[in-house]
């Protein structure tokens, strides 16, 4: 019978504000007074999430798999990055059990959006509505976010792995 560990990885991404009119967050295009400035299209909820995945898997971050200085990865849509955690999840046999984001930002809100988001990040990560959670807070009018500079989030991901020893190199799976 095949044993599994449970591992956690976190992530966090930051953008500055920019001109325009929507940002994405969670897979979502959510109108707002200004855009992000990004090489990606800048939705810091999937890039933590892609980043918490890959650090449960103890296999890089973001940029180590797309790199910003690869012009394929310009404007590119953030649910790839996401979805490419997952499948590098799947491909050593694993789980993901839940995932946790939280938004920081003075605006846009949220809150109408959350369903919306949460639906998406389950789809592209081929998990159920209810291992998805997104929250949002502000930082109470301090640092860049409070100035409204930009906006952050963090993300953390739980994952369950079978169990392997490392023997030279080699994965031994019990």
């Amino acid at each position: 019978m095949t044993r599994f560990l449970t591992r956690f990885g976190t992530g966090f991404d930051v953008h500055a504000f920019t001109e325009g009119d929507h940002v994405w967050l969670g897979g979502v295009r959510i109108p707002a007074d200004r855009g992000v400035l990004a090489h990606s299209d800048g939705d810091v909820a999937l890039h933590a999430l892609t980043d918490a995945l890959l650090g449960a898997i103890a296999d890089g971050d973001i940029g180590t798999h797309f790199p910003p200085s690869d012009e394929r990865w310009r404007g590119a849509a953030s649910d790839q990055f996401l979805a490419h955690a997952v499948s590098l999840v799947r491909a050593r046999g694993g789980r993901i059990d839940h995932l946790d984001i939280t938004v920081l930002a003075e605006a846009p809100r949220i809150g109408k959006h959350r369903e919306a988001i949460r639906a998406r990040i389950a789809e592209i990560a081929g998990v159920p509505l209810s291992a998805v959670s997104i929250k949002a807070t502000t930082t109470e009018k301090l640092g860049f976010v409070g100035r409204a500079e930009g906006l952050a989030a963090q993300a953390a991901a739980t994952v369950r792995l079978p169990e392997a020893d490392d023997m030279d190199g080699e994965i031994v799976w019990k």
